[in-house]
């Protein structure tokens, strides 16, 4: 099945012509059979990146929003505050597991990465660190599995058209 995907890049110094992470993401969702909705490039503040979030989050034909960078523990690095309250329901694993993974190349950098998975209004939304070992390792390792409905047991291309339901 494909998905129609948003990518969204939270840089104060990065252009399309130098996004590398933005466009292994573009690469890579393409290759797998996806489509490119909307990519942009963002400032690193806070209400700019909510803004292009919820633009997407309200578009019933976004599906998923990848973002990267604006992750670290800096002054600037506001993502993860950005996104958690747009957020209907977080997917606690996805940051784990990315750390897990991330620490077989980066050892125990990998701490402070603040990456995060959620849900708001039926769009799944990733929020990545921005360098290209990050975006490729969350792409190859967890996201592209669980956005194939052959994935088994379970993936979250099954789950989107029951995300928006009420609760009981």
């Amino acid at each position: 099945m494909s998905l129609t995907i948003a990518l969204l890049t939270v840089s104060d110094t990065r252009t399309r012509a130098d996004d590398r992470s933005g466009d292994a993401l573009q690469q890579r969702l393409e290759a797998g059979g996806h489509r490119l909705v909307e990519r942009c490039i963002v400032p690193d503040n806070r209400y700019q990146i909510r803004a292009e979030l919820s633009r997407w989050i309200a578009d019933p034909a976004v599906q998923v929003v990848i973002s990267s960078g604006g992750t670290g523990l800096t002054g600037r690095d506001g993502t993860p505050e950005a996104v958690a309250p747009l957020l209907d329901k977080t997917i606690e694993g996805f940051g784990e597991l990315f750390r897990v993974l991330s620490f077989e190349t980066i050892g125990t950098s990998t701490l402070q990465s603040r990456c995060l998975a959620g849900v708001a209004n039926g769009t799944v939304i990733f929020v990545l660190p921005g360098s290209l070992d990050a975006v490729e390792t969350a792409w190859d390792r967890l996201i592209s599995a669980q956005l194939n409905e052959a994935t088994r047991p379970c993936n979250l291309v099954q789950l989107l058209p029951r995300l928006t339901e009420p609760a009981g």
